[in-house]
């Protein structure tokens, strides 16, 4: 018997090579979906009201208002004159929103205080019911 011999060429074995071409269509696809889809989202913006616009409502700037809240610079939130956390303000909001459910509160914000601070207060506002929040900036 004779033996035959085979040799093994790697020129002559598939190479084993993947294809991205569905890859890259579905990375497209995906990119597509959200080129759409985010100008339609609902960001949370803040929009600042014209100052030769005029309002029906009361928007008179009045820090002994009902509900005026103050944030320092040093980032103390302030509520009617008395220093409170973010739960206390939460708790007194809630008060003042059966107090006076027609009254907007005022925030009174240092421009040196952190983002975080109004955040903060503006998240109690919610939590409290308001929908409206006037923030009141100072000039210069």
């Amino acid at each position: 018997m004779r033996k035959s011999r085979q040799f093994y060429s790697p020129a002559h074995s598939e190479e084993a090579s993947i294809n991205l071409t569905p890859l890259i269509d579905v990375v497209f696809v995906v990119l597509i979906i959200f080129i759409l889809i985010a100008p339609m989202l609902e960001l949370d913006r803040i929009q600042l009201a014209s100052s030769a616009q005029k309002n029906e409502r009361d928007t008179s700037v009045r820090e002994n208002s009902p509900i005026a809240i103050h944030v320092h610079a040093d980032n103390s939130i302030w509520f009617q004159n008395k220093a409170v956390n973010a739960k206390e303000l939460l708790s007194f909001l809630k008060e003042a929103k059966k107090k006076h459910p027609q009254k907007t509160p005022q925030l009174f914000h240092d421009r040196k205080a952190y983002f975080e601070s109004y955040q903060a207060v503006k998240n109690a506002v919610e939590l409290a019911g308001f929908e409206q929040l006037d923030v009141i900036l100072q000039p210069g």
